[in-house]
């Protein structure tokens, strides 16, 4: 045997490895709609540039017939490439192999890689497709999920951590996915959930299915867990890759600026008329985020969920910022549990890895009600208030037309650490709208009325007219400056430059103790 025999023991064991659980575990595979392990990476990936690691690692598992079961590859691929020129680090689960189950070598591969990540300050992303823990390894598989759970938290705003589902997901592998920055599920053929439809059912008595349970629908809409979902397992990758370029490496360093071929018009000449002057009339702020940001940049983070309150990342002058704001269209863009709750971990994200924050302001005030005093909206909406009280990062308000009470204060008001104040003229901004504030202070004056309907209107009107306008905030230097909404992009650009070196430090401490 000479070095040309080893050679080729050596790609015979590689192509081995490649074919993972065989032909056969393959094609079932590809009939329920779903790509390999390695072909999604080849999808994800720049062309050529992924290098696999640890790829003849295999399990040390003797009983149960172990023994007798290859896992090729352990049931996961590792490695490192590149997504439009970017370095990332990556794992994709193989579920041909033990239907991509864990066990302590497949979870070794994985926490290898993610510390190689954060060695490199480079973003790390997982697929995954998984059954759950290998339970013939016992208690070996739950160890190697804290393992994997250990480094998820460690690394938390370190570097950005992006988790795909593209099958099943249950139990404790639920927690990975939980704890990374943004989780994309693929509809129908990936779920999420601790305990399976049988396990509720046995337990329970409630009978459901798996994709009503624990689905892209279920966990985008209602519970929140997911920030998108895609209608198959190119477009969650296209979101990947979508993703990226709005982040930074690591939290070091700050988004690169990229110059767009397109240019905008700095002075929006049209916007006055996407908003209605009738303070209580709904609009879709979407519009008002596209015609300020650069031509197509805006990609928007949990659509489905808590729809009161738009959050996601664009692109000013080739800028990345993080956008927060309130949504007229849904709930008047009150602010209740589930939104503070988005808003939250979006800003908290956004100041983890240097992307400044502007936040759109129309707020009646936090959304009143038994079920939400309950729920808990007080902790609940503390969080947004700890959340940019906490942010560093540059940090600009424009409010369009209301600004209500606590809501007012807990949007990135002066009073909690924002940079910069914008308010257009029509801008309301005040202790409660002008119709309750008149109800109370002039109580009296209305109820001694002879025509009290029209005694109240003109008190409201009054309240509106002293109190409610924008140039008393500004006088007392809770806004920077009153300006022509038409020029919001411009005064976005020039306050984006001012910012870009800004620096401020808090008191030294291990952490703060947001109320979760």
């Amino acid at each position: 045997m000479d070095i040309f025999d080893k050679i080729n023991e050596l790609y015979d064991k590689r192509r081995r490895v490649e074919l993972g659980g065989g032909d056969e575990k393959i094609q079932k595979q590809r009939e329920k709609g779903k790509m390999t392990a390695r072909e999604r990476i080849n999808y994800l990936l720049d062309e050529g540039s992924f290098v696999e690691l640890n790829p003849f690692m295999e399990h040390r598992t003797n009983d149960f017939g172990m023994n007798n079961k290859p896992a090729p590859g352990e049931g996961v691929v590792t490695g490192y490439g590149k997504i439009s020129g970017r370095a990332v680090y990556l794992f994709a689960q193989d579920f041909t192999v033990f239907g991509g189950a864990l066990g302590e070598m497949h979870a070794k591969k994985i926490a290898a890689v993610m510390d190689l990540a954060a060695k490199n300050g480079t973003p790390f992303i997982g697929l995954n497709d998984s059954g759950g823990a290998r339970i013939q390894e016992g208690v070996a598989s739950l160890d190697g999920y804290g393992q994997v759970f250990y480094r998820n938290s460690i690394y938390s705003g370190v570097i950005p951590q992006i988790s795909v589902i593209m099958g099943p997901c249950a139990g404790g592998a639920v927690y990975s996915p939980a704890i990374t920055d943004f989780l994309i599920m693929v509809e129908k053929t990936s779920q999420m959930f601790i305990t399976g439809p049988k396990v509720i059912e046995t337990v329970t008595g409630e009978k459901i299915t798996s994709e009503d349970l624990g689905g892209a629908e279920v966990h985008n809409k209602k519970s929140g867990n997911a920030h998108l979902r895609a209608e198959n397992e190119e477009k969650a990758l296209d979101y990947v890759k979508k993703l990226i370029p709005y982040l930074p490496s690591n939290n070091e360093e700050k988004v690169p600026i990229i110059k767009l071929n397109e240019d905008k018009e700095d002075y929006l000449e049209n916007i006055t008329d996407l908003i209605p002057f009738d303070p209580i009339r709904p609009y879709d702020v979407r519009t008002i985020i596209n015609e300020v940001v650069d031509i197509d940049s805006f990609f928007e983070i949990h659509p489905d969920f808590a729809k009161n309150i738009v959050v996601g990342f664009a692109r000013i002058k080739g800028r990345s910022v993080g956008l927060v704001c309130n949504q007229p269209k849904y709930l008047a863009g009150g602010l209740d549990i589930d939104s503070s709750d988005k808003a939250a971990r979006f800003i908290r994200f956004c100041d983890a890895f240097n992307i400044p924050i502007i936040t759109f302001e129309d707020v009646t005030g936090f959304f009143p009600g038994i079920k939400q005093e309950h729920g808990g909206i007080i902790r609940h909406g503390a969080k947004i208030l700890y959340a940019y009280s906490e942010a560093t990062v540059p940090k600009i308000t424009v409010i369009t037309r209301k600004a209500y009470g606590g809501a007012y204060v807990a949007l990135n008001s002066k009073s909690i650490g924002a940079d910069l104040v914008y308010a257009w003229p029509n801008a309301e901004i005040a202790v409660m709208g002008p119709e309750g504030a008149a109800n109370i202070i002039f109580a009296r004056d209305i109820k001694d009325s002879d025509n009290a309907d029209q005694t109240r209107l003109e008190k409201i009107s009054e309240y509106r007219e002293k109190f409610a306008n924008p140039y008393v905030a500004a006088g007392l230097g809770m806004v920077d400056d009153v300006i022509d909404p038409r020029e919001t992009r411009m005064a976005l650009i020039r306050s984006l430059e001012m910012l870009e070196d800004k620096k401020e430090d808090r008191p030294k401490r291990k952490h703060g103790n947001i109320p979760l």
